[in-house]
């Protein structure tokens, strides 16, 4: 006979080969077709809610690596918290307003085309180039795998949002935090509007370095020198001279000693300490110091002339004067500088002077030098100083500049008329707010203190069309700003009705309160104030505007989660905006993921060649392996991914999907209600990976709940790969396979498979939910009522499974274990053995407890070696056996006794003996009797 049909042999058609990029397709089409996402939220409504809220992605252009690797761990979040029991909804949004789209919407079109746009038509180009990459960028997410209430995210964009915004702005108007002022600011000459510091960014660039001589104006003496305006001068440094036009002050730092240098018949004033590299860098040997060390506050409130400009330069004092370059001496235009306008404009009253328009074009205002560009005017500025021997030095340094982060141009700090919000009002309740969120690295807590301490305004007004106005009006009669609740109230009520874009389609009267007169003169007439809002105020607000407005929502949200780049963006604005509401943070934990990088750690960009697509990813691997990816990585450092990486993490993927293949093979004939064996009556091998199997729902969970993604899937890839492949699989193998059908033996090791199939499935669902929906389709019936794994609850522990004197006596074991089959390894190398059932195993106990438990264990330590005989002789010596290196036990491999069973492939001495069956053992000869 067959004796291969009287063998229980592993039974499923859950494929081993997972083709994922296609099958994944199916299980999405499953689950929104059973709005599975919707009965796993409806299933915890009025459990303890969990809010994740969603910091918008731009609606510009396809998603890249870094938003795959953010939206995935946001859904990681979500999905293990709905499965914990919370009540955790996910609703998606986009950032849909601002300077990038408007620049992508006019990019192509010619500057006459640009100037016949109205704003109606602008703003609608725009509308609809938003919702065209909504669409597309909501497809890419879904593909990921990303459940949520993608039919009705939020916008940026939408009337009901907009109202909420504007909500916001009025409570901080009305807190007196804004306010009107000529300041600099960062500006886009190309773009023609002011940045926050969020959009700007920082890259190498090649500018002029110029050392010059200012003439004193006054006749004074200092460190016991005497100086005058025909011999004295102070030397300073710039990256900039065509702000020298601009130029109003000269600032020293209190603390520092300065000194008079003689050079070349002239006596110059400079910081003592960079004496030396000013003279080496200026080609000047022949030099002397000929003062004293002398205080730059004898010069405070001095004078020198500018260099070529009928105009005074005051000598003042600033903290803000380093020692790292230059002379110690800092040429200060408060119209381009933050520090020259602290310092210049609102300690000493110095003019905030910058002459230039939108183009970064000077103005008639610049004399000589308007209607040139900044390149221009530093050739003429050198040209000029040259003439008047005041440089001392040109050269050209490369050094680190801030560019536009939409344009990719140089920036320039300008002052203009801007709306900006006081963070200085709200200072100290925000480093308050910032102490009580928890922060996902503990770093990020100082990094966003630091930020708002050196933060003494917002610069909120934007001088473009495509966003939400600043809902401001002016008096025309006495040029007074205009806000206050009837104001707002009808702004708003338009906007509910059509939209942001009403500001500009209605006179400002339309927009006003009937027959509204001027609180501050009863003038009837006004004017709209034509900026809109930061599109970080826009962002800034979402958690009013969303957090408030859905019923399934709450505020506080649970948790915030975005790179590390929103410590200046949208955490930065959503904080100060919620403290200036609300007087706490808008979140309870702040969450922070790195940068995507390459396999060398290079930051992934175009020019590098080194991008890598999640499109191309998915299509060739599946979006389980691009979660798997994620899970793996320490997210909250720089992630690395290359093609090699995602090699890895398929080979990772093969042996997860390996051990529900070899679990849902051999619970095939597996029924719940009748063959479920009780934990208390299980095999005691069985009952100790039950033990593992708890240890490991207590560290996974753990991991999910410290946000450890990386844990959950080292602890989840060491169980399937030493505990179940290397080991319980291993030996349990022969009992599965040719023990009685329905012994217990089987039963015993088929109710420890489910049970751990039933928990894996749940614990790796926040990672691979395509696979573990897949997974849980297999089990069918098993599983009962529940249509999706998502609908289940995650795995309870079972404290009293735990029993320390089988733990310790299985470790002894499995020690024993580990030394035979080291021992196997050495006689198969010799060739003494082939296969490890060839084998017969004499052993030694090393002590009076380990002779004990082998005599106690040695009716199963056969199958626990994967040998056929295993006898114990204490008569073996180390000449003769192996020494465990974990055990200390002797081990002695030999040739298996007998003759090979033909259906457990044991060799065994009662082969040939039977009456029926002469070819297989008498055990399997029992076996096959009793079915």
């Amino acid at each position: 006979m067959s004796y291969k049909d009287t063998i229980n042999l592993p039974n499923t058609e859950f494929p081993m080969r997972a083709n994922l990029s296609e099958r994944e397709l199916d299980f999405q089409k499953v689950w929104e077709e059973n709005n599975i996402y919707e009965k796993a939220i409806k299933n915890r409504e009025g459990k303890e809610s969990f809010i994740l809220h969603d910091g918008p992605p731009y609606a510009n252009g396809d998603i890249h690596i870094g938003h795959a690797l953010n939206k995935i761990l946001k859904d990681f979040v979500t999905r293990f918290a709905t499965l914990k029991g919370y009540y955790s909804p996910y609703v998606p949004g986009w950032d849909t307003h601002g300077l990038p789209i408007e620049h992508q919407v006019t990019s192509e079109m010619s500057d006459q085309e640009r100037q016949d746009l109205s704003v109606e038509e602008l703003r609608e180009k725009c509308t609809n180039y938003a919702l065209k990459y909504i669409d597309r960028q909501r497809e890419q997410f879904k593909r990921l795998g990303v459940w949520g209430e993608w039919d009705d995210p939020y916008l940026t964009l939408s009337p009901e949002y907009e109202v909420k915004q504007i909500e916001v702005f009025g409570e901080m108007a009305k807190n007196g935090l804004f306010y009107r002022g000529k300041k600099p600011v960062h500006w886009c000459p190309h773009c023609e509007t002011a940045l926050a510091e969020a959009e700007v960014e920082y890259g190498e660039d090649r500018a002029p370095s110029i050392y010059v001589k200012f003439p004193l104006k006054d006749e004074f003496e200092v460190g016991g020198v005497s100086l005058n305006k025909d011999n004295g001068y102070v030397v300073i440094w710039t990256t900039t001279p065509w702000t020298i036009p601009s130029n109003m002050a000269i600032a020293f730092h209190p603390d520092y000693p300065y000194v008079v240098v003689e050079a070349q018949g002239e006596k110059l004033i400079m910081a003592k300490e960079l004496v030396s590299s000013v003279m080496e860098i200026s080609g000047i040997k022949d030099y002397e110091i000929i003062s004293e060390d002398f205080s730059a506050k004898e010069l405070e409130n001095k004078k020198c002339r500018h260099p070529f400009v009928d105009r005074d330069s005051l000598l003042i004092l600033g903290d803000h004067v380093t020692l790292e370059q230059g002379t110690g001496c800092v040429h200060t235009a408060p119209g381009h500088g933050h520090d020259d306008f602290v310092v210049g404009h609102q300690e000493y009253g110095l003019e905030v002077y910058a002459p230039m328009d939108n183009r970064g074009y000077f103005t008639e205002k610049a004399g000589d030098f308007a209607g040139k560009s900044t390149d221009e005017v530093n050739i003429m500025v050198t040209d000029k100083l040259k003439e008047k021997n005041l440089l001392m030095d040109l050269s050209f340094i490369d050094h680190q500049y801030p560019h536009c982060w939409r344009c990719k141009g140089n920036l320039l700090f300008r002052a203009t008329d801007q709306w900006f919000a006081s963070i200085d009002a709200i200072k100290d309740k925000t480093l308050k707010a910032i102490s009580e969120v928890e922060w996902h690295p503990s770093w990020g807590e100082e990094r966003m203190k630091n930020m708002i301490s050196e933060r003494s305004d917002w610069c909120i007004s934007r001088q473009k069309k495509w966003g939400v106005p600043i809902p401001i009006f002016y008096c025309d009669e006495c040029g007074e700003a205009v806000i206050n609740d009837d104001t707002l109230d009808s702004v708003k009520n338009i906007f509910a009705a059509e939209g942001s874009s009403a500001w500009y389609k209605y006179p400002a009267e339309k927009l006003l309160p009937k027959d509204y007169s001027c609180p501050h003169c009863d003038g009837k007439s006004f004017t709209k104030e034509e900026d809109i809002m930061d599109v970080w105020f826009d962002s800034g607000s979402s958690h009013k505007a969303v957090l408030e407005t859905r019923d399934n929502l709450s505020w506080p949200a649970q948790i915030y989660l975005e790179g590390t780049d929103q410590y200046r963006g949208w955490f930065n604005s959503s904080l100060l905006t919620a403290v200036a509401t609300e007087g706490r943070a808008p979140y309870n934990e702040v969450i922070t993921n790195g940068f995507t990088v390459d396999d060398k750690g290079i930051k992934m960009s175009k020019s590098q060649g080194n991008v890598v697509s999640p499109h191309k990813v998915i299509d060739q691997y599946g979006a389980d392996i691009l979660r798997l990816w994620v899970a793996s990585s320490d997210f909250k450092n720089d992630v690395k991914v290359s093609d090699n990486i995602l090699k890895q993490n398929s080979e990772v993927y093969r042996r997860i999907r390996n051990t529900y293949r070899f679990v849902l093979g051999n619970v095939s004939d597996f029924d719940i209600e009748k063959n479920y064996i009780k934990y208390e009556d299980r095999k005691e091998l069985d009952r100790w990976i039950m033990i593992r199997l708890q240890d490991l729902i207590k560290k996974v969970t753990k991991a999910y709940e410290k946000y450890e993604y990386h844990r959950v899937y080292h602890d989840v890839h060491n169980f399937c790969t030493v505990e179940m492949s290397s080991l319980y699989m291993d030996i349990t193998k022969d009992r599965l396979y040719t023990d009685g059908t329905d012994s217990l033996s089987r039963r015993s090791a088929q109710s420890t498979l489910y049970d751990i199939m039933m928990a894996l499935v749940v614990m790796l669902a926040p990672l691979l939910p395509h696979t573990s929906e897949e997974v849980w389709q297999f089990l069918g019936d098993k599983v009962k009522a529940k249509e999706s794994v998502f609908l289940s609850d995650w795995p309870e522990l079972r404290e009293d499974y735990y029993d320390q004197k089988l733990t310790d006596k299985w470790e002894d074991l499995l020690k024993i274990r580990k030394d035979v089959s080291k021992a196997l390894e050495l006689a198969r190398a010799d060739k003494k053995i082939g296969n490890s059932l060839e084998a017969g195993v004499e052993l030694k106990g090393a002590s009076k407890n380990q002779i004990e438990l082998l005599e106690d264990e040695l009716t199963q330590l056969a199958d626990l070696f994967i040998v056929s005989q295993v006898e114990l002789n204490d008569e073996l010596s180390e000449n003769e056996a192996y020494l465990g290196e974990e055990s200390s036990v002797l081990v002695k491999i030999n040739e298996a006794k007998g003759e090979k069973c033909d259906r457990c492939w044991k060799y065994d001495e009662t082969v040939g003996h039977g009456e029926e069956h002469q070819d297989i053992c008498d055990r399997c000869a029992s076996v096959i009797e009793s079915e």
